[in-house]
């Protein structure tokens, strides 16, 4: 059976991802400190299947290491300090904490007996420093060149950390896949995210009331999670894969996000106002990733509409948080 470790595994995308590989047969174990994730009752049930284990560890504690095996054929790193929020009030915490929990996970990877992939999740914010400096072609295929944005502006310190931890791992000798996830969605995604956040206004709003909308003009493409863990585990099961940088995401429909906050509309069924705002600052005004690559390594096509993901998403929130009886992520 093989054996997969993921760090981070009580997150958003770290939860997906375990359910998808546990049920094609794989053992699990997740790793997370529990400081944006939660055990709520989703992780739990995850939990109750034999050959998924988590272990509640910080990755910032060097013996924190010391309790995982040799045997993973598969890592995931997904830990890391993220969100716009976190990213202002702690540059340098993200700088520094995020580099250090690679640099302890690829040391883990070293020491495998017969590590299949080790695979680095990145960000799409990584292509910011080139659209601010320069031209950025959007769509944006993984060989653009990468720049910086102002080292003095806090928020360069995200996309440094990766941009960074991406070196890393080209240069650690390990056969390591990166990817550049571009606005996965899904149920369990937490609450600070542009979705889920237009979501729960639009339930709370009453019928006939306003919903604020930022940066109605700026456009984004969006991916359901199951579409993402997909793509995800294909790119790193296959030896194309190796030593490779895949966006992951959806090319189309590249949408508003005005346009988007009325399908939020349609799917919460409740007439609303829907009420401009100023741009969110920091935000560019377009984001949307060249598939070309990653579609044509793994054949997969996405199977959800925005739609389709939309109304599963609103469903899972409606029943178990806006309901107050649940519990989100941060």
């Amino acid at each position: 059976m093989t054996k997969v470790l993921i760090t981070g595994g009580a997150g958003f995308i770290g939860y997906h991802l375990a359910r998808k590989l546990s049920a094609g047969g794989c053992r699990i174990d997740l790793v997370d400190n529990l400081a944006r994730g939660v055990a709520d009752p989703a992780l739990q049930t995850l939990l109750q299947q034999p050959q998924v284990k988590f272990i509640e560890a910080d990755l910032l504690n060097p013996h924190s290491m010391e309790r995982l095996g040799r045997d993973y054929r598969y890592i995931y790193h997904l830990a890391a300090i993220i969100g716009v929020r976190h990213v202002l009030q702690r540059p340098y915490a993200v700088l520094l904490d995020n580099t250090f929990m690679l640099a302890q996970v690829l040391s883990l990877a070293g020491r495998q007996d017969n590590l299949q992939r080790f695979v680095f999740t990145s960000t799409s914010e990584v292509y910011a420093g080139t659209l601010q400096n320069f031209t950025l072609p959007i769509p944006t295929p993984e060989s653009t060149p990468l720049a910086v944005t102002h080292l003095k502006h806090p928020r360069t310190s995200y996309m440094l950390s990766k941009i960074y931890g991406e070196a890393l791992c080209h240069q650690s000798g390990l056969p390591c896949t990166i990817i550049r996830p571009h606005n996965f969605y899904g149920p369990r995604m937490g609450l600070s995210h542009v979705i889920p956040e237009l979501l729960q206004r639009a339930h709370e709003a009453p019928a006939g009331g306003a919903l604020a909308v930022y940066s109605v003009n700026h456009r984004r493409t969006f991916c359901f999670i199951e579409d993402a863990v997909e793509m995800m585990t294909r790119v790193a099961e296959l030896q194309e894969g190796q030593g490779e940088t895949f966006n992951v995401g959806n090319q189309s429909p590249e949408v508003a996000i005005g346009e988007l906050a009325e399908l939020i509309v349609k799917v919460v069924g409740k007439p609303l106002v829907l009420m401009p705002q100023p741009e969110a600052p920091g935000s560019p005004a377009r984001r949307c990733p060249e598939m070309s690559k990653t579609l044509g390594l793994t054949g997969y096509r996405s199977r959800f509409s925005l739609e389709q993901g939309m109304e599963l998403t609103y469903r899972w929130y409606r029943d178990i948080v806006f309901s107050g009886q649940g519990i989100s992520a941060l």
